[in-house]
């Protein structure tokens, strides 16, 4: 799991992304990303109660979204606030490897604009 350092630790810095921040799509997640002035990375993970209806279903999307995006934390760009919101149930059963090439793919994006 990704350091509690480098989470949110309120709805109110997520809504702030949300509000002045820009977004990258894919078809199972999307990536709403800002700048921020806190010298460092904060990451936020977010699953509807319509993708998966059980807690323990979405606590696992939840976790393994954190676990792949530490291991390639040293990819991600600096002083960004980045949340990222899945959409499709198939994220919990796809392969590890191909969740970290979709994470990957969002946040090479995000690099671009």
């Amino acid at each position: 799991m990704l350091s509690k350092k480098y989470r949110f630790h309120s709805r109110g810095g997520v809504k702030w992304v949300y509000q002045h921040g820009k977004t990258v799509r894919t078809a199972k997640m999307s990536l709403v990303f800002a700048e921020n002035t806190r010298g460092f990375t904060r990451v936020a993970v977010v699953v509807s109660k319509k993708v998966e209806k059980t807690a323990v279903g979405r606590n696992r999307i939840r976790r393994r979204v954190y676990e792949a995006l530490r291991r390639n934390f040293e990819l991600v760009p600096k002083r960004r606030d980045y949340v990222f919101v899945v959409y499709s149930k198939e994220v919990m059963r796809m392969l590890f490897g191909e969740l970290e090439g979709m994470l990957g793919k969002l946040v090479e994006e995000s690099k671009v604009e």
